[in-house]
C-alpha cells in the first residue's frame, strides 16, 4: 500500500493513493512533536476508507435514498452500498486514484471513471484532488469533470474525522494526571435540515439549540444528551469554523469557498471522532433536485464542464 507523506514546519499529511486519495493522517507539530488532529488511521486499515483520517466525496456526499434518483424525469439504479439500504459517500474513496505530480509540500492525483468497470453511478466523470502545504494552511483542492454526452447531476465534498480529546501527557512531572482537553467548535451556521433516516426531506430551518455551534461548544460525551448528526446550513458570510483545543494550545480555522454551501457536523457519543464536513450537495440531494427543493447544492454538468472547490484548515497556534 502506498503512503505519500508531505510535511512542512506546521503540518505533516499522509495520503494514500490506492485507497481514494483517502489521508491517513493529518498531524500538526506541537513543542517539536507531531499531534494528531485528523484522526490517525491504523497501518492495517490502510485499504480502508472507512477507517481512513479522511475521504473525497464524489460525485455526490452523503446519502442517496433506497440508492436511486431520478434526474431530467430518467430513473437510475445504483448498488446499496449502505447498511441503510443507501448508497453513501460517491464511489470516488473505492477506486484507486494516479498519481500525477508530487514534491514534499504537495500532490495532486487524478481520477477516471472510465478505467474502471462496474462503477456505481451511471454517468462518466473525471476528478483531480490536490492536498498541498503552504505555511500554517493545508489545503484540498477538488475538481470534478463530465466526460459523459449527457447532463449529469454532482455534488462532492470530504469527511475528515478530528479527534475528540488531546491528551497533555507531555505536560507535568513524571507520574502526574493526565490532563484531557476536549476540542470546542464554532460553526457559523443559521440554519439546518431535519434529518429523518439521515436524509433532508424539506426546506431548511433556523437552526435548533442541539445544532447551534455559533458560539465555542465542547464536543465532550458525557455532556451530550443524544448522537450528534446534524446538516448545516446559512453560513455567515465567509466565516470559517474554528477547531479549538485550549488546554493543548490548538486553534484551527477550517475554511472552505462558497461552492461548499453546506456542511455535516457528526459527533456520535460513543467514539473518540467526531466529523465536520463541507460539502456542496445536502443529503439525498439528487432526489430533492428532481423535486424542485431550493438549497440542494447540487449542479448539473453538461459535457466537458467542470466544478472546482477548495477548502482549507488554517493553524493559528
Amino acid at each position: 500500500m502506498t503512503l505519500i507523506t508531505i510535511d512542512n514546519d506546521t503540518w505533516r499529511i499522509g495520503v494514500l493513493p490506492e485507497t481514494g486519495a483517502s489521508l491517513a493522517f493529518g498531524r500538526l507539530k506541537r513543542g517539536g512533536a507531531w499531534v494528531d488532529l485528523l484522526r490517525p488511521t491504523a497501518e492495517e486499515d490502510y485499504g480502508n476508507p472507512s477507517r481512513c483520517a479522511s475521504f473525497p466525496l464524489i460525485p455526490w456526499s452523503n446519502r442517496i435514498r433506497a440508492a436511486k434518483f431520478t434526474f431530467r424525469g430518467q430513473d437510475y439504479q445504483l448498488a446499496v452500498t449502505a447498511q441503510d439500504g443507501t448508497a453513501i459517500h460517491g464511489v470516488a474513496r473505492r477506486l484507486p486514484w494516479q498519481v500525477a505530480d508530487t514534491d514534499p509540500q504537495h500532490v495532486r492525483l487524478t481520477l477516471d471513471s472510465r478505467d474502471h468497470e462496474a462503477v456505481n453511478f451511471p454517468f462518466q466523470f473525471s476528478a483531480a484532488l490536490e492536498y498541498s502545504l503552504n505555511g500554517s494552511d493545508f489545503s484540498i483542492t477538488t475538481t470534478i469533470r463530465s466526460q459523459d454526452m449527457r447532463e449529469m447531476p454532482v455534488g462532492f465534498g470530504h469527511h475528515p474525522y478530528f479527534v475528540r480529546a488531546i491528551d497533555r501527557s507531555d505536560q507535568g512531572p513524571v507520574g502526574a494526571q493526565v490532563e484531557t482537553t476536549y476540542a470546542q467548535v464554532e460553526a457559523p451556521y443559521d440554519r439546518q435540515f431535519i434529518l429523518r433516516g439521515k436524509l433532508a426531506t424539506e426546506p431548511s430551518i433556523p437552526v435548533t439549540p442541539n445544532a447551534d455551534y455559533r458560539a465555542l461548544r465542547t464536543i465532550e460525551p458525557e455532556a451530550m444528551d443524544e448522537e450528534h448528526d446534524f446538516l448545516l446550513t446559512g453560513r455567515q458570510g465567509e466565516r470559517p469554523t474554528r477547531l479549538v483545543y485550549p488546554a493543548a494550545g490548538i486553534d484551527v480555522e477550517f475554511h472552505s469557498e462558497a461552492i461548499f454551501a453546506h456542511a455535516i457536523l457528526f459527533a456520535p457519543r460513543d467514539l473518540p471522532f467526531f466529523a465536520f464536513e463541507p460539502v456542496t450537495n445536502i443529503n439525498d440531494g439528487f432526489n430533492l433536485f428532481e423535486q424542485r427543493l431550493d438549497e440542494t447544492g447540487v449542479f448539473v454538468l453538461g459535457p466537458g464542464e467542470s466544478r472546482t472547490g477548495r477548502m482549507w484548515l488554517r493553524a493559528l497556534r
